[in-house]
C-alpha cells in the first residue's frame, strides 16, 4: 500500500515520490542508482524528523485520525496469540465498533478489548467509524467481568471520535452504558492496561480506558471533545478546529502533565503509520513493564488506587500552564 501523506507532509510527500521515480528507473535500466536513492532515503528520514519535532496540536490530532493508523486488530495480531473474538452484549446485539475476546500475552492468558474503525468504506459503516453504541459498551464489560471470574488481566485498546450520539443509541441508554462501565472498571478486581492508540474522544473513550496503568502512544489525543466539536460551540465555526486543539490540550504530553496518563510511547518517525511492525514492538515493551508493575498486588490495592485515579479526573491542577 502507498503511503498516505497529510497536507503538512507535502515536502515529504515529494521527496518520496523523487525516490519511487528512480526505483522505477533502476528496475527498468542497467543504471546503477542505489548511492542516490540512499541519499534521498537519508534526506526523506531528517525531513520527518524535522515536521514531526514541531507539530501542532491540531497536526497530531491529525496523525491520530491518519487512514493507515493501526488500528485495535492490527496491535492484536502482532502482539498477542491465539486470539478468539467474542461477541454480543446478551441483551440487544453485537457493536462492531467494539472488538474483543481471550487471547495470550507473552504465553499467559488475558482479556483484549479495544475500538476498531474500518479501513474502506463498507467496513468503516460496518463499524460505525469506531462510534460505539451502548451494546458495545456493554459487550465490553460482559468480558471484562469474564475476564475478572477467571483472573485474567484486561488491555484495552483505545481509538474513538467519541460514542455514537444517534437517537438510537440514547434510547437504548448510551450515558447510562458509559456510565455503568466507569463505575463497574474503577472495581474490577483484576489489572487493566489500557492504551490511547488514536483518538481518545470524551466519554467513549473513557468507557474502557479506567485503568492501573494507561499509556499514550506520542501521537495520540485525547480530549474532553473533538477540536471541531470545541470550535462549532466557542466560535460558531470549524475553521476554529487548529485553535481549539491548541486550547484543549489533547497532546499526549499535555495529558501527562495532567496526570491523567502514565507512559507515553514513542512512535517510529513519521508515525506509527509508517512502521507499523517497529510500533507494535514498542507497545509491547510498555505492555509488558505495565503488568509487571500491576502482577503482585492485592485486588483490594487495585481497586483502592483506580478509584482514587477516577476520583481525580477534573482536579485542577495549579503546575499546569495553557
Amino acid at each position: 500500500m502507498r503511503n498516505a501523506f497529510l497536507e503538512f507532509e507535502q515536502p515529504l510527500a515529494e521527496l518520496e515520490g523523487k525516490i519511487e521515480e528512480l526505483r522505477f528507473v533502476q528496475a527498468d535500466s542497467a543504471v546503477d542508482i542505489s548511492e542516490e536513492i540512499s541519499r534521498l532515503q537519508t534526506k526523506s528520514q531528517t525531513l520527518a524528523k524535522e515536521i514531526y519535532s514541531k507539530l501542532t496540536p491540531w497536526q497530531t490530532a491529525l496523525v491520530a485520525r491518519h487512514p493507515q493508523r493501526p488500528y485495535t486488530l492490527d496491535y492484536v495480531r502482532e502482539l498477542f496469540t491465539d486470539f478468539h473474538e467474542l461477541h454480543g452484549d446478551r441483551q440487544f446485539g453485537d457493536d462492531k465498533s467494539i472488538v474483543g475476546g481471550m487471547a495470550r500475552f507473552n504465553g499467559a492468558p488475558c482479556m483484549v478489548i479495544g475500538h476498531q474503525k474500518g479501513r474502506d468504506t463498507k467496513e468503516r459503516a460496518m463499524r460505525n467509524f469506531g462510534m460505539p453504541k451502548p451494546e458495545g459498551y456493554r459487550k465490553a464489560l460482559r468480558l471484562m467481568r469474564l475476564a475478572e471470574k477467571f483472573n485474567m488481566p484486561v488491555f484495552t485498546f483505545v481509538d474513538t471520535p467519541g460514542a455514537y450520539p444517534g437517537i438510537d443509541a440514547e434510547a437504548r441508554g448510551q450515558s447510562e452504558a458509559i456510565g455503568h462501565n466507569i463505575y463497574a472498571m474503577s472495581e474490577l478486581k483484576v489489572p487493566i492496561i489500557s492504551t490511547i492508540i488514536g483518538e481518545g474522544g470524551s466519554g467513549g473513550a473513557l468507557a474502557i480506558a479506567v485503568a492501573d496503568v494507561v499509556l499514550m502512544l506520542q501521537y495520540s489525543t485525547y480530549s474532553v471533545i473533538s477540536p471541531e466539536g470545541c470550535a462549532s460551540i466557542l466560535w460558531r465555526s470549524q475553521d476554529k478546529a487548529p485553535d481549539a486543539a491548541e486550547v484543549l490540550g489533547i497532546t499526549a504530553h499535555r495529558i501527562k502533565a495532567l496526570g491523567l496518563i502514565d507512559k507515553i510511547i514513542s512512535e517510529p518517525v513519521g508515525g506509527a503509520h509508517r512502521d507499523p511492525k517497529q510500533m507494535a514492538q514498542l507497545l509491547r515493551r510498555g505492555l509488558v513493564d505495565s503488568l509487571r508493575q500491576c502482577q503482585g498486588v492485592k485486588p483490594a490495592d487495585l481497586v483502592r488506587t483506580r478509584f482514587e485515579r477516577v476520583m481525580s479526573y477534573g482536579r485542577f491542577k495549579e503546575t499546569v500552564q495553557p
